[in-house]
């Protein structure tokens, strides 16, 4: 079965909250979607479609990066969602790499995740902190992953990574 990457529309709105739903078992997920969304927040979100059923969810949304040097335009990934039935079928992978092109496309330099240090290094993240990047929020530094899309990526970005008011109440 064929998997299509299309970006959302609103008429997936309620298909993509129940995938983010399904996805981590709450709610959470879902409202940050929403609360980015009512916040104009969204910079890239894509949909995986599978037989006509949306089957999964990727959003990038604006982060600064506190540093008066850097001139660049950063994003955050995620949430990044696929049903459980439709997980390890390279539906999430299919996902982050067609948002990494979309990434590049629209002229964004950085791109970080908090997520699993296992998953995301295979699409070249890397530690933030290798890269001179911390994030505001106490995770292990681990969790917390970068990006350079800008085409001399050994450039260290350095800065606090500052993510949108939105995710404060998730």
């Amino acid at each position: 079965m064929p998997v299509t990457v299309r970006s959302e529309t609103e008429a997936d709105y309620e298909a993509i909250w129940q995938v983010n739903e399904l996805a981590f078992g709450r709610t959470a997920e879902a409202k940050l979607v929403t609360r980015l969304r009512e916040q104009g927040a969204v910079a890239i979100s894509l949909v995986a479609e599978q037989d006509d059923t949306i089957v999964g969810h990727i959003l990038f949304s604006p982060v600064q990066i506190e540093n008066p040097r850097y001139r660049g335009t950063a994003v955050a990934l995620g949430p990044l969602a696929v049903t459980p039935p439709r997980q390890k079928q390279g539906i999430g992978s299919a996902l982050v790499k067609t948002g990494l092109h979309h990434c590049i496309s629209q002229g964004f330099h950085t791109v970080v995740v908090l997520g699993h240090p296992t998953y995301y290094p295979r699409f070249g993240f890397q530690p933030a902190h290798q890269l001179g990047l911390h994030c505001e929020y106490n995770v292990p530094p681990e969790i917390f992953m970068a990006l350079s899309l800008s085409p001399n990526p050994q450039t260290k970005i350095s800065g606090l990574v500052r993510y949108h008011p939105a995710f404060q109440a998730t």
